[in-house]
């Protein structure tokens, strides 16, 4: 792996960090992402793979054990008070101040009983002191040589167990049978039937096709009751292959809910929605999911910045295809061609929609008709190819597309055809037929059905505004499109 980009972390200078980092400064996220998810690819557990996080990016071992997992500052915090829950006067935490916590300072003992049970691991193995001091240089204490010990003065458990009474102690060949038997209970615990998944998994592809046509607002609703039942499915022990299904349908169902949630304009729930969609990708280890999740997510930083992490995310998202011939891997490959052009990097973009086409010539992905908020058809692609074209002002190929894509949209498509459409009227801005441009633009406005008239779409008309050249954004029809866009939507 190359050289990575890196920062500082404040209150760390660059040398030796606590928790025994190397002596140079701590990398981005972004490289301790790429070594976790090499690391997935290769089977490594997690433990491991905070320890080469820790060696590599400079970064302390409490630190590397959260970017192991892939895991934000507030989830961790949430997890760590989730865990908390269950013992009496257990500490809370927040993201700030387990960031300081990365940065050396020392928690409580009783906080790092608690961060050791979290992480699976011991004291030393995180870079903190223990509940007592050692006794010697090369000798931790015993509860550090046992991971996850917790403090019985402080860490109580919320409900007392039940006193062990006087047995007969069990023969070794006894311990070995009922060791067996505990284990097979714990293996038939699972609640969940096949019938059961395949119904979610019907329910959901109804939920895909709705989405495409059906306004955010209530497809939102929709989508949160059949995430509380996959919820109520996996909040219990289910044999492997079952919690797998269940992490991928948390993956699509938590993925919508973002879209829907960046369609509305609620930006930072988005966001969130959207980490969670990844976790559960990643939990799944579905890595065609993975990308597509990643290749989604880039969406809202295209929408509303920054570009620079759309980029991220779609690259991101191509390079798990490893170039295999997959709709993911076109849908990838043409949203990193679209940022690319919005950034304006010509040469970038123009190789990755060639990348695309071929990809998705490759994919079949053509012969998709369908409605399905998952799929990439034709008429999706030239969406991407439009954006990317009318970005790099190659106008008169942009409207070929756009006429093409036009043909390909059936009556109930939801907003789509409304993006084509101001993509077309971008072209007429770029080409200087300012009346024609604004005039496009405010009359999809105001066709569009009021339950899709989101910010998404605000967004999109005003760009038009924006791209006018400056002398002739005052004109009476820009002036009009601005009016227009200001008006409450019972007035429209």
């Amino acid at each position: 792996m190359g050289e990575c980009l890196t920062d500082t972390l404040p209150g760390v200078g660059a040398g030796r960090v606590a928790g025994g980092a190397l002596d140079h400064k701590p990398h981005r996220t972004s490289c301790a992402q790429r070594l976790r998810e090499d690391a997935v690819d290769r089977g490594e557990p997690v433990q491991e793979t905070a320890h080469r996080i820790h060696a590599h990016c400079g970064v302390t071992l409490l630190r590397a054990h959260r970017l192991a997992r892939g895991l934000t500052l507030q989830e961790a915090a949430d997890g760590l008070n989730d865990l908390g829950a269950r013992y009496e006067a257990a500490p809370r935490a927040d993201g700030d101040q387990l960031g300081h916590w990365e940065k050396g300072r020392q928690p409580r003992p009783v906080t790092v009983d608690l961060l050791c049970e979290f992480y699976a691991s011991t004291a030393q193995g995180l870079g903190l002191r223990g509940s007592s001091q050692f006794s010697s240089p090369d000798e931790p204490p015993a509860e550090e040589r046992a991971p996850a010990r917790r403090s019985q003065q402080a860490l109580t458990p919320a409900v007392a167990p039940r006193r062990a009474a006087d047995t007969v102690p069990l023969s070794f060949e006894q311990q070995i049978d009922a060791a067996r038997r505990s284990v097979d209970r714990t293996l038939a615990v699972g609640t969940v039937t096949p019938t059961q998944l395949d119904l979610l998994d019907e329910q959901l592809l109804w939920a895909r096709e709705q989405y495409v046509y059906t306004p955010p607002a209530p497809m939102i609703e929709i989508l949160l009751g059949h995430l509380s039942e996959v919820e109520d499915m996996a909040a219990h022990r289910q044999p492997a292959a079952v919690q797998v299904r269940l992490s991928e349908l948390t993956a699509l169902i938590a993925t919508l809910i973002a879209d829907a949630l960046m369609k509305l304009g609620h930006l930072r729930r988005a966001q969130s929605w959207y980490a969670t969609a990844r976790n559960a990708g990643d939990d799944s280890g579905n890595t065609g999911l993975r990308a597509r999740v990643r290749a989604q997510a880039a969406m809202l930083p295209y929408h509303y910045g920054p570009i620079e992490a759309a980029v991220a995310l779609s690259r991101e998202a191509r390079i798990l295809c490893r170039n295999r011939p997959t709709p993911t891997a076109a849908f990838a490959s043409a949203a990193e061609a679209r940022a690319l052009a919005k950034l304006g990097h010509a040469e970038g973009a123009e190789a990755a929609l060639r990348q695309a086409t071929e990809i998705f010539e490759r994919s079949h992905a053509r012969a998709d008709t369908g409605n399905d908020a998952f799929a990439f058809p034709e008429r999706r692609f030239l969406l991407y190819m439009s954006g990317t074209l009318t970005a790099l002002r190659r106008t008169a190929e942009a409207r070929r597309v756009q006429e093409n894509a036009f043909a390909l949209y059936p009556e109930k498509t939801g907003i789509d055809p409304v993006l084509l459409h101001f993509e077309a009227a971008l072209c007429l801005a770029h080409e200087h037929s300012t009346e024609e441009a604004c005039q496009l633009a405010a009359a999809t406005f105001l066709r569009t059905d009021p339950a899709h008239r989101t910010p998404i779409v605000e967004e999109r008309a005003r760009e038009v505004v924006e791209v006018l050249p400056p002398r002739v954004r005052g004109s009476r029809v820009a002036r009009e499109l601005r009016e227009i866009l200001a008006l409450p939507p019972g007035q429209m």
